[in-house]
């Protein structure tokens, strides 16, 4: 998993969300030329950019990833997970401080990374994100029987 802090908790830091892919690209560059040096198989890397702390401060660099998200996949032929869960971002996008307030930020981000091709979503409402998949699936099969 990416985070600017490189170690540690995360914590605020100051990273201009200009700056966050080639932060997160040259992480995953290294971290997966290392572990393959290791001796773990690349097919079994899973890449996580992190989300809110984990990108810094700012919401702006939390959004700016997941808009991006099939840029990770595309550039490094990995699976992807992502993890926008009630994450601070969310509250400043919305104005709503209680991550129990924030489930339908949650949901809509999340939907938002599985139509970017995200391989695995961690979630606090495993149950919302399934029909919300469930909907977004039959909203499909019918378009294309439309079409």
């Amino acid at each position: 998993m990416h985070a600017v802090q490189g170690r540690g908790r995360a914590q605020r830091a100051a990273v201009p969300a200009g700056e966050i892919w080639r932060r997160i690209e040259d992480f995953f560059a290294a971290r997966i030329t290392a572990l393959v040096a290791a001796g773990i198989a690349r097919d079994r890397l899973i890449l996580d950019p992190g989300m809110g702390f984990f990108l810094g401060g700012e919401a702006a660099a939390s959004l700016v990833v997941l808009a991006g998200l099939d840029r990770l996949k595309r550039g490094f032929g990995l699976p992807v997970l992502v993890s926008v869960s009630r994450k601070s971002f969310l509250a400043a996008v919305t104005g709503r401080q209680s991550p129990g307030e924030l489930g339908a930020a949650t949901l809509a981000a999340e939907l938002y990374a599985a139509a970017q091709g995200v391989d695995y979503i961690r979630t606090h409402d495993p149950a919302a994100l399934k029909d919300g998949l469930l909907v977004m699936a039959a909203l499909g099969r019918e378009g294309r029987a439309i079409g």
